[in-house]
């Protein structure tokens, strides 16, 4: 994972369940300008199938993810608004 990103804002999703962090996330994103990135980082095992079709679907582009191997996994997703 890359993180020579300027990020404007980290959500933490960690410890809840589809869809919360999808609807957090687009709360979230709506607050910042387009060409902001924002990181979120979560543990629900479907985030990464979600996050990815969630972009894809509004057009914001999900510029990388990663997986750190802690207990539970984390996911950590830089998502650039559009």
């Amino acid at each position: 994972m890359t993180e020579d990103f300027s990020i404007s804002q980290t959500l933490d999703q960690k410890g809840l369940l589809c869809p919360l962090p999808i609807i957090n996330t687009a709360k979230e994103i709506a607050k910042l300008s387009s060409g902001q990135i924002l990181k979120v980082v979560a543990t629900d095992p479907g985030a990464p199938i979600d996050f990815e079709g969630w972009a894809h679907t509004t057009g914001n582009i999900l510029l990388d993810s990663a997986v750190e191997d802690t207990s539970p996994k984390t996911f950590i997703f830089h998502i650039q608004k559009k």
